[in-house]
């Protein structure tokens, strides 16, 4: 046998299964979206908006796919651990968890109330420890764990510092837990997109705010859902090299 055919993967012959958290709206409504079409079998995880993610769901079965729409608090274990079981006992196991779920509370470090920022961590660290346990325990070989981050752990912009240090952990769980899975052959990374127009984003932002931070990246122009969708994309397919990495996904905003 070739050194060459030794190192190379043989691609899945049955169709992959996908778990996307926060998948009813925004970044993960997009990241829904692209691995269907892509053929994935996508589970749909809401923490709140059932509707829209039932109605995503039988959209995609409308058309010809597989899917369906999964509920649960991603900082608890026991609802992440029946949705995990939801879509493995429909699909028959998974081999992607994309986590996009998360929320952002902006305030000065110095005014912060520490009842919003503990109800921020508890979301964005203990949800993101949560969903890659579970994810670390079940996901199949050749499959990827994807995580969210942001690029304001780069730019350290003003108002930040609540959420950016809930992405800084973020980080820092998802280049350990690429480390632990060693011989797993699952990847494990996280995406950091720049200022993106998803409603999470544009809240609370006046036309000004949002039109300077479109001219601060270099393409001049925000990213969409769907720019973001494409990294997630790759990396739970053909991207089987890219492991253990902060993917910024930003036009280029340093």
């Amino acid at each position: 046998m070739s050194t060459s055919a030794l190192h190379h993967r043989t691609p899945p012959t049955t169709p992959r299964v996908a778990l996307v958290t926060g998948g009813s709206g925004g970044i993960g409504r997009a990241v829904v979206e692209r691995l269907a079409r892509d053929g994935y079998a996508v589970a749909v995880h809401y923490a709140g908006n059932r509707n829209a993610a039932t109605e995503l769901a039988d959209r995609i079965v409308a058309d010809g796919g597989r899917a369906i729409a999964v509920g649960g608090d991603v900082a608890d274990e026991a609802e992440m651990t029946e949705v995990f079981d939801a879509v493995a006992s429909a699909f028959g196991g998974i081999d992607v968890v994309v986590h996009t779920a998360g929320i952002m509370i902006l305030a000065p470090i110095q005014s912060m109330d520490l009842d919003a920022f503990d109800r921020l961590h508890r979301t964005n660290v203990r949800g993101t420890f949560v969903v890659d346990q579970l994810a670390a325990a079940r996901v199949r070989e050749g499959g990827a764990i994807i995580n969210f981050s942001t690029t304001v752990t780069r730019t350290s912009f003003p108002n930040y510092g609540a959420y950016a240090a809930s992405k800084a952990a973020v980080e820092g769980l998802t280049l350990v837990l690429a480390r632990e899975l060693r011989g797993r052959d699952v990847t494990v990374n996280a995406v950091a997109p720049g200022p993106t127009a998803t409603p999470l984003f544009l809240d609370g932002k006046d036309d000004a705010a949002v039109a300077a931070l479109a001219r601060a990246v270099p393409l001049e122009r925000l990213g969409q859902p769907d720019d973001i969708a494409e990294t997630v994309a790759f990396l739970a397919g053909p991207g089987r090299w890219v492991n253990g990495q902060v993917l910024f996904a930003n036009g280029g905003l340093a």
